[in-house]
């Protein structure tokens, strides 16, 4: 009986996906083979032996201690896509709050306590603001989220710029050709009325937005980050808030610095709070740990590559291991002495790490895996019937 250990609220729809004749599902077994989590933070956790994969119900990992998972043959999932229509629709609420003064509105009309009616249309004027058409939108990064929120700006009206270095083929096909191509993230700093933040925090994003990138900009800006916090400096970002370069920003991620703050909108992290978008990603995340405990199949993973072959009634060896020369000729001279044949064998490398999955329909005993293990490189390796 495989464990799966939840460490946040998962959604019943996808745990729900779990055959209960083979796996359990818990919050408190001691030896799982693997772990659902959405924000929990694991880096101080020591991972048992059993566990063999971490699925985060989200697309940020950042709550993950990636190099150690790596190092320790724990393949770590996330679910790229499944709460992107959610994260989309709230960018499109935080270019509408940013341009309208919606919230200082409403925090205005509720201190109203007589004469409503009449003081509305007295003071109505100080809280007014300018529509998205007809204005110029920059969305720096084109994946999952930033291409929907591209296609629906422009829907709105808007003249949209897009400027993704990474951008994948599936992601441009996505794309209206109505947006138009920024070659560089200061072409969408110094053209753009908004700039709206989709790309993950990395030595080359963390503090994008600073000093010199504002000074890029359009005074009046308005900037919009859903995606990660460390994307903007902080203190350069108040500074230009005050002196009236930016006009606004607005955040999914609140901190001391930056509450109540003029000009700042802040959000308690509801960019994927929605019904919709954490069961999809609970039934995402099950079903990538379902296809990997199964088949050792791999899809979205962030710390090993991606692996696929179709599933049959042989014996299925899953080896994690260092992506060294020689290491398949090594395996397979292993299994021959063993008198082990290989019926089928895939076999995929993502930076220093690598996947081999056999297929064979002679028995793999624990002495056969036990000599794969001691081999150089090998990080891991178990069978799967």
């Amino acid at each position: 009986m495989k464990q799966i250990k939840l460490i946040n609220k998962i959604a019943a729809v996808g745990t729900n996906r779990f055959d209960p004749k083979e796996y359990e599902v818990s919050t408190v077994c001691d030896n799982p083979d693997a772990i659902m989590v959405r924000s929990a933070a694991l880096h101080d956790m020591q991972f048992p032996s059993s566990l063999k994969a971490i699925a985060r119900c989200g697309a940020g990992v950042n709550n993950i201690p990636l190099d150690r998972c790596a190092d320790e043959g724990i393949v770590v999932f996330n679910t790229p896509g499944a709460n992107a229509n959610g994260v989309k629709e709230l960018t499109i609420a935080a270019m509408l709050l940013a341009s309208r003064n919606i919230v200082g509105g409403i925090n205005w009309a509720n201190t109203l306590e007589s004469d409503v009616e009449k003081s509305v249309e007295a003071g109505k004027s100080s809280y007014a603001g300018c529509e998205l058409k007809g204005k110029t939108l920059g969305v720096i990064g084109l994946g999952a989220i930033g291409g929907l929120v591209a296609n629906a700006a422009k829907n709105l009206g808007m003249t949209v710029y897009g400027c993704d270095p990474y951008i994948t083929i599936d992601a441009a096909w996505g794309l209206s050709s109505s947006i138009r191509k920024a070659t560089t993230y200061e072409e969408i700093f110094e053209i753009c009325d908004y700039i709206t933040l989709h790309v993950p925090s990395t030595k080359d994003t963390k503090n994008m937005i600073n000093a010199g990138s504002i000074a890029r900009m359009k005074k009046g800006v308005k900037i919009i980050n859903l995606a990660r916090a460390d994307l903007a400096c902080i203190s350069d970002l108040k500074a230009a808030i005050e002196d009236g370069h930016v006009s606004c920003y607005v955040t999914d991620f609140p901190t001391a610095e930056l509450i109540n703050v003029p000009g700042v909108i802040t959000i308690p992290h509801l960019g994927a709070s929605t019904e919709e978008s954490e069961d999809n990603c609970a039934v995402m995340a099950a079903d990538e740990l379902i296809e990997f405990l199964n088949y050792g199949n791999i899809k979205n993973s962030v710390n090993y590559p991606a692996i696929s072959m179709p599933a049959t009634d042989a014996h299925r060896i899953i080896i994690l291991h260092k992506n060294i020369p020689n290491m398949i000729s090594h395996v397979s001279s292993t299994l021959a002495k063993q008198n082990i044949n290989i019926e089928n064998m895939a076999n995929r490398s993502k930076n220093e790490y690598a996947v081999t999955l056999i297929d064979t329909y002679t028995n793999v005993t624990d002495d056969v895996l036990g000599s794969m293990k001691d081999m150089e490189g090998i990080i891991r390796a178990y069978c799967v019937h």
